[in-house]
């Protein structure tokens, strides 16, 4: 099966299989019910459902012939202005053919359409309220201009809560007979953060390992170092072995292929994790994001790692003599 074919299998057919947001799902409901929508934006971080809602709100409206009266597009792709002048205004000009009088049309990644889209968007929406009602999904609200977010009922999806993730995960793994350890769950729940589409996918590729699924394969398959490594590096540096602590560095680099940019984004987790005192914690945080800002600019990412090894050292040096 290929990839994302999971999250494609297991998302949800109706709101009553939504997992989480139950908020949202009882407003949605609600629409149903009354088989009246208004124009929505649905706010909120990658896969958390977004895009599922719409499709399962249109599912319960319909019917399963819904596909004949929605209309998908990702703005991210087609995000300029002709694209709402003639797609997008073709599609809402038409009555719908069926009990309900209008259509539905969906806008993935509307955050991403150009300022001149918006506009013209928003004149769509005011002209064609009678035929054609837009769901926005987009992940920073705020990038979708005012006229067009006062027009539209505002959804504020949220990561799911580790419960929820949990259960979803170890219920398609026992649809698919796949061994998922529970430390293998909290891999990918630190790897994901509550991002489910990412999680199943994670689930889907760490599965073709033909194994029980443990934190080591998680780790491997994100392309992020375990915690546990970070952690004795830190420790390494912070005791003053600076060249052991450097060999751990290219251990974890070869072992795990990480970046030196996730690198980084590890250790500065790790060290507001590990016991050290609030001043040094603030010291280590203002190294780390001055060597963060010089591999975004480009700086070699073994010098400023070794750079930042250093910084440890030193302030470990530090920590012992004010003791």
């Amino acid at each position: 099966m290929s990839f994302e074919m999971w999250a494609e299998k297991y998302r949800p057919k109706s709101l009553d299989e939504m997992v989480n947001q139950k908020e949202i799902v009882e407003r949605l409901k609600n629409f149903v019910e009354t088989r009246n929508v208004p124009h929505c934006i649905f706010a909120g971080p990658p896969g958390t459902g977004k895009t599922t809602a719409a499709l399962c709100l249109a599912r319960d409206l319909y019917g399963d012939g819904y596909r004949e009266f929605i209309m998908e597009l990702n703005a991210s792709d087609e995000r300029g202005i002709n694209v709402v002048r003639e797609t997008v205004k073709t599609f809402a000009r038409v009555r719908s053919v069926g009990e309900i009088p209008f259509k539905i049309m969906i806008l993935d990644e509307a955050d991403n359409m150009t300022a001149d889209a918006q506009q013209a968007l928003r004149r769509t929406m005011e002209r064609y309220t009678e035929t054609c009602r837009f769901i926005l999904c987009a992940n920073y609200s705020g990038k979708i201009i005012e006229p067009i977010q006062s027009r539209c009922a505002p959804f504020r999806f949220t990561f799911l809560p580790r419960e929820e993730h949990d259960r979803y995960l170890q219920f398609i793994a026992e649809k698919e007979n796949v061994t998922l350890l529970k430390e293998g769950l909290d891999a990918i729940f630190e790897v994901c953060g509550g991002d489910l589409r990412k999680a199943i996918n994670t689930l889907q590729a760490a599965s073709s390992f033909n194994k029980p699924i443990d934190a080591k394969t998680v780790y491997s398959i994100a392309g992020r170092a375990h915690p546990a490594d970070v952690q004795k590096m830190i420790e390494t540096a912070m005791k003053g072995d600076f060249i052991e602590a450097r060999k751990q560095l290219r251990n974890m680099i070869q072992k795990y292929g990480v970046a030196g940019s996730d690198i980084i984004r590890q250790i500065h987790t790790e060290i507001f994790r590990a016991e050290i005192p609030e001043p040094w914690k603030i010291k280590l945080a203002d190294a780390i994001g001055e060597i963060d800002y010089r591999l975004v600019q480009g700086a070699d990412e073994e010098v400023q790692l070794s750079a930042l090894l250093a910084r440890l050292v030193e302030t470990g040096y530090e920590m012992r003599m004010a003791s």
